[in-house]
């Protein structure tokens, strides 16, 4: 039992409503049923507005710009279900109207009109019929927006016949068809909002079942099949297994739920079981559970839908109802059917998002060999770290080149873009850049020449790279950048330093106009090369990214690939090594002769 404001005995009448909402509310309904004149001043006599509103044939309500209810004649009482001992002075969130809370917030935001259609979200056991048609408008007074009017309408609006067409009268619906064909649009367009919000299986799946329960079900299960890269292998028993993910029940049945396999669990459902049938034929399973039906004791009704997309199967939604609910009608079940065939299609659609993430990773990690050997005057350690579930791989890249005369050239790059794409665009790079520093050019020119190269093909997307050539023999770097981030060169007992490098356009542009300089190359120091992902993040200037990369202590001794793990440690955003983009990390180090 809800509680009601103020000191009003239990149930006492509600106080009258307040004349100048009633005759605001008298002035938004005559102009939304499309009066003129004068009629709705708001100084017209409120006895009169007050008794043009209690007999009016259309339901009419009126919320504070709290959405707390404030008026509500008898009409809407009628066709809503609700009672105005249950609504007034309480918030629209906490009633039996909940479902439209979004729409009265948005008449708030923008001060236009919006419907809505009552379902499923209004919550189990809510007197209001599913498939009624409400318009929310905006009462406006002094220039603003200072409560919702609700109109209910009793159908939905025709469109206007083709002007060369003669007017034809439609036969009449049954009153029950058009009941359902109601909830069936208020539903899908529910569900069309609350499941599929994302790219992720598991939030798919975890969407639906919240979606059900407790509005439609006390109990809903989702179990999905093994990806098509997996087939499922049958038990001894022909069972086939199945992947649990997501359940949801009203707070009784929680005690049950340990009774159930959890998400990320294998299922096999017996034979026999509803589950097991639905499974085999394809078709919605309503039934009392039986004892081959895994589902906790109080459940005494169970409707088992398929989930399937593009012509295959993708799992099972199971439903169940408690001896407290009423059973599933196989009206619910048809309903229920177009609802599992919506969510089938955003779990189908997730899947196929995860399947392509994970042949590009594959891929990238394929063609992102370790580098090549360097001379052994140089060491070296190198990490890749794809992103993380929110993006897909990336086309970061690295690279060495041994040279003659003790020489070595590090490469660093990275490729505009995501995906499969970008991966093999990565491999192209990579490929180009051996063939030419094999000429043996400077840095400077080597990227003039991969620019023109990878410039000529229209479909190549371009990218930063940064090329270190490490001459030991002369102690000295000498450097030149591609539109990269600068190297960090780490010292004993010294702060990071970044150094400066003349930075020319992306390669892929056609541009060129790149530079190169020199930096002395000594025994002790390391030079670190990264891509964007290890100091980027979202609305954060590049320049303070780069400052707390040059404000690090790291380890200038020891193993290389400590200091790699410092690095990730100190900048890799939580939980790490996850990110918002690939990282890619290249570490050299001259040795001592």
């Amino acid at each position: 039992m809800h509680s009601r404001p103020g000191n009003r005995p239990e149930g006492a009448p509600p106080p009258p409503p307040d004349a100048r909402s009633l005759a605001a509310t008298a002035a938004a309904l005559a102009a939304s049923l499309g009066s003129a004149g004068d009629s709705g001043r708001s100084d017209a006599d409120p006895d009169l507005l007050r008794e043009v509103l209690a007999a009016a044939p259309v339901g009419v309500a009126l919320l504070d710009e709290h959405l707390r209810w404030r008026y509500l004649n008898a009409a809407f009482t009628a066709a809503t279900g609700l009672r105005g001992a249950d609504l007034l002075d309480r918030t629209a969130g906490t009633t039996a109207f909940a479902g439209a809370v979004e729409p009265l917030r948005r008449v708030l935001a923008d001060g236009h009109d919006h419907e809505h259609v009552t379902g499923g979200p209004e919550g189990a056991g809510s007197p209001v019929p599913p498939g009624l048609r409400v318009r929310c408008r905006p009462l406006r007074r002094a220039g603003r927006t200072t409560g919702v009017i609700v109109v209910v309408l009793d159908s939905p609006a025709q469109a206007p016949a083709h002007p060369h067409e003669p007017e034809r009268t439609p036969a009449p619906a049954h009153p029950h068809e058009l009941e359902q064909a109601r909830a069936r649009l208020a539903l899908l367009d529910a569900a069309a909002e609350r499941i599929g919000t994302t790219l992720d299986t598991a939030t798919t799946c975890a969407e639906l079942a919240s979606f059900t329960v407790p509005g439609l079900a006390d109990l809903a299960t989702v179990d999905v099949l093994p990806p098509e890269a997996e087939p499922s292998r049958p038990s001894r028993s022909g069972a086939q297994r199945l992947h649990r993910a997501a359940v949801r029940a009203v707070p009784a049945l929680d005690a049950a739920l340990a009774e159930l396999p959890r998400p990320g669990e294998s299922v096999r459902h017996r034979e026999g079981s509803a589950a097991a049938r639905c499974l085999a034929s394809g078709v919605t399973v309503r039934t009392e559970p039986g004892p081959a039906d895994a589902c906790p004791a109080d459940a005494a009704s169970l409707l088992v839908l398929p989930l399937a997309a593009r012509g295959r199967p993708v799992g099972l939604l199971t439903l169940g109802r408690t001896a407290a609910t009423p059973a599933f009608t196989a009206e619910e079940a048809d309903l229920l059917g177009d609802l599992a065939a919506r969510a089938a299609i955003a779990i189908d659609n997730a899947r196929r998002y995860a399947r392509s993430q994970g042949i590009a990773l594959e891929l990238q990690r394929a063609l992102l060999s370790e580098p090549g050997s360097p001379h052994q005057n140089l060491a070296l350690a190198s990490r890749y770290l794809p992103s993380g579930s929110s993006s897909v791989v990336g086309g970061d890249w690295y690279e060495t080149v041994r040279l003659p005369f003790g020489r070595t050239l590090l490469a660093m790059g990275d490729v505009m873009g995501h995906g499969v794409e970008a991966a093999v665009d990565m491999s192209h790079y990579r490929s180009a850049l051996r063939d030419i520093a094999g000429t043996d050019l400077p840095p400077h020119r080597i990227l003039r020449q991969l620019d023109t190269v990878i410039s000529a093909d229209d479909s190549a997307r371009p990218a930063t790279c940064l090329l270190a050539l490490a001459d030991p023999g002369r102690a000295r770097w000498t450097l030149s950048s591609a539109g990269h981030l600068p190297p960090a060169l780490i010292t004993p007992d010294r702060p990071t330093e970044l150094l400066s490098v003349p930075t020319g356009p992306p390669l892929g542009t056609g541009l060129g106009g790149y530079e190169q300089t020199s930096h002395p190359l000594d025994t002790g120091q390391t030079l670190l090369l990264y891509t964007d992902g290890l100091v980027e993040r979202r609305h954060e200037d590049i320049d303070t990214s780069l400052e707390r990369l040059a404000a690090l202590r790291l380890p200038a001794t020891g193993e290389l690939d400590d200091l790699l793990d410092a690095v990730l440690h100190s900048l890799a955003p939580p939980p790490a090594p996850a990110a918002e983009d690939d990282i890619a990390l290249l570490a050299a180090r001259p040795r001592p002769r």
